[in-house]
């Protein structure tokens, strides 16, 4: 679990300094900041769903994946879990933009394939590499998060222990279902939810980016599917 440790020290420390910079923040270059980092989400997320070698995978998994976190009102239930946050520590920041800050900084730290890989090295193989430069680009990308959402980012910390933690402590058991296909299309999958944030930064759109988060699950299953259904 040490890997996991790193990155969320590198995390914390990362939000922390954005914060530092943001309650410095003249009003003028809340702008621009909220532009930059609207760039570099659809910069990242672009780069990351351009990888995909199944478009079929990619668009189902998509849209299946929308219709159910609609359904299941996913990202409501994150906004109501950052409120206990919230409320549980006594923060006095909008509740809106914790909620905001906490879902949109977990999805980027979370929805790449180097965090699958990552944990499943640390686990079976005791190799660390690959989170440690994992952690160094969080870190990075924490900074600009939380100047522009505040707080919430640094929360995100708990995504990334449930998460990776869960991944590194079943990476024996899990390991032999993983391929290489699964990680690239998980990847962009992970990719297109990365560039809704990028579209909300930028104000090109009000997207639900929580209720699309199913769709890495329907990517896991399509790509099980693959040897029994030729067109995939």
């Amino acid at each position: 679990m040490i890997a996991v440790f790193v990155n969320m020290m590198a995390v914390l420390i990362g939000s922390l300094v954005g914060l530092i910079f943001k309650n410095k923040l003249s009003k003028k270059y809340e702008s621009p900041v909220f532009i930059a980092a609207g760039i570099i989400s659809l910069t990242i997320g672009i780069s990351m769903a351009i990888t995909t070698k199944h478009i079929l995978i990619f668009a189902i998994s998509i849209m299946l994946g929308g219709i159910m976190g609609t359904f299941l009102k996913v990202e409501e239930k994150i906004e109501h879990f950052g409120e206990f946050l919230k409320n549980k520590f006594t923060l006095k920041e909008n509740s809106g933009n914790f909620a905001l800050g906490f879902l949109t900084s977990s999805i980027l730290f979370c929805s790449g394939s180097m965090s699958i890989l990552g944990s499943f090295q640390a686990g079976t193989q005791g190799i660390y590499d690959l989170i440690f430069t994992k952690s160094v680009i969080d870190g990075f990308v924490a900074i600009f998060m939380s100047t522009v959402y505040g707080v919430g980012v640094t929360f995100s910390v708990i995504s990334i222990l449930i998460y990776q933690g869960i991944l590194t402590i079943l990476s024996s058991f899990l390991e032999p279902y993983v391929s290489e296909t699964m990680l690239i299309e998980v990847s962009a999958v992970g990719g297109a939810t990365v560039m809704m944030i990028g579209i909300n930064l930028l104000k090109m759109a009000k997207i639900k980016t929580g209720d699309f988060l199913p769709a890495l699950i329907f990517a896991v299953l399509l790509v099980l599917l693959i040897p029994y259904i030729n067109f995939l």
